[in-house]
């Protein structure tokens, strides 16, 4: 039996075709959603929010200073 030719040849379109077929079955179907531990989300945060401020204290001034410039450089460069 002979196979049946495929109207585009452009593998960029044949994924885009695949693609849009496997995602437009899954987007009718409701996923419920998860409801998160209250007690576990008011320890992330605090965490968080010392997070910065300790490790800034725990670094060293010429460390400091050879993360900031390595942020500028990749900031700058071309």
């Amino acid at each position: 039996m002979e196979r049946k030719r495929r109207k585009t040849e452009d593998v960029n379109q044949i994924a885009a075709s695949i693609v849009e077929a496997v995602t437009s079955d899954r987007s009718c179907r409701e996923q419920p959603v998860k409801e998160k531990n209250p007690a576990a989300v008011a320890l992330g945060r605090l965490g968080g929010l010392k997070g910065g401020k300790a490790r800034a204290e725990k670094l060293s001034a010429k460390k400091r200073s050879a993360i900031a410039k390595k942020a500028a450089q990749a900031r700058w460069k071309e």
